[in-house]
């Protein structure tokens, strides 16, 4: 994976992150596209289709413009700022027809993609709802943000999801970089653990939790660590974005545990707050 930043300012993306921004979007469109009525509630959502789609419509254009170096604030990062930002942002854009949410939806993810091509020279890192990203984490972001509210339109539309193992690879560079800030401070308080993170045929890293502070290490052993956690890749990024019960994927043999404390298995997905 080169993640070297050329002289121009742009920074290449991993092998498939561009294929599966435009894909996944694209997918998204389809799916926006497929609904009789965009008033359908999204199942575990106080949002309807037409909503959750002129959210993704809004928030590819926003991740556009942070790509292309224009300031863009957006929260505070805390999931109460972000949903107030949500509110706000739909309040004041009333589109909520199918075909030309798609069509924002698609255009955007290819106005961020072509803004990564076509840096402004000398750009500094984006501020992005969730703090200072390289380009190619925001990427990574944009593709976990869509998959995100895709298996939501998916699931509302009783239709399959776009998740799945090789675009969850793709959003871990966001996942490393959005743990620490996403950390419930409460859940973690007194909390002294190591945690070593497997996800079949995927990544593995390490979560060491110290004092409140969590410290997470891509790619590397864990030394004497706690718990293992081996999880399907999908149960993952659904766990982690709260789209699946925990307790659910146990119970569906999609997450394992072993370790000298095991038990900390059941606490790890509470020291996180989705945003």
């Amino acid at each position: 994976m080169d993640t070297r930043i050329r002289r121009d300012g742009s920074c290449p993306l991993p092998d498939g992150l561009g294929q599966a921004i435009r894909g996944t979007a694209e997918e998204i469109a389809t799916l926006v596209r497929s609904a009789s009525d965009t008033a359908l509630a999204v199942p575990g959502s106080a949002w309807t289709v037409g909503e959750a789609a002129a959210h993704l419509a809004l928030a590819n254009e926003l991740m556009a413009d942070l790509a292309a170096g224009r300031e863009r604030p957006y929260g505070d990062g805390t999931p109460q700022s972000l949903a107030r930002a949500n509110a706000e942002s739909l309040a004041v854009f009333g589109e909520r027809r199918a075909e030309p949410l798609a069509t924002m939806i698609t255009e955007q993810a290819e106005a961020f993609l072509d803004a990564l091509a076509h840096p402004v020279a000398g750009g500094s890192a984006p501020l992005t709802p969730l703090g200072l990203m390289d380009r190619s984490v925001l990427a990574s972001y944009l593709l976990t943000h869509m998959l995100g509210h895709g298996y939501d339109l998916a699931r509302a539309l009783k239709r399959p999801h776009m998740v799945d193992r090789a675009r969850v690879d793709l959003c871990m560079p966001f996942m490393f970089s959005v743990m620490p800030r996403v950390t419930d401070p409460v859940a973690t308080a007194g909390l002294t653990a190591r945690y070593r993170i497997r996800l079949r045929g995927g990544e593995a890293f390490g979560v060491s939790l110290a004092d409140g502070a969590v410290q997470v290490t891509p790619g590397a052993a864990v030394q004497r660590a706690d718990c293992t956690i081996l999880l399907d890749p999908v149960a993952f990024l659904l766990i982690a974005l709260g789209r699946l019960n925990p307790w659910r994927a146990i119970a569906q043999g999609r997450v394992l545990a072993w370790g000298s404390r095991p038990w900390l298995a059941s606490r790890f997905p509470t020291l996180f707050t989705a945003p």
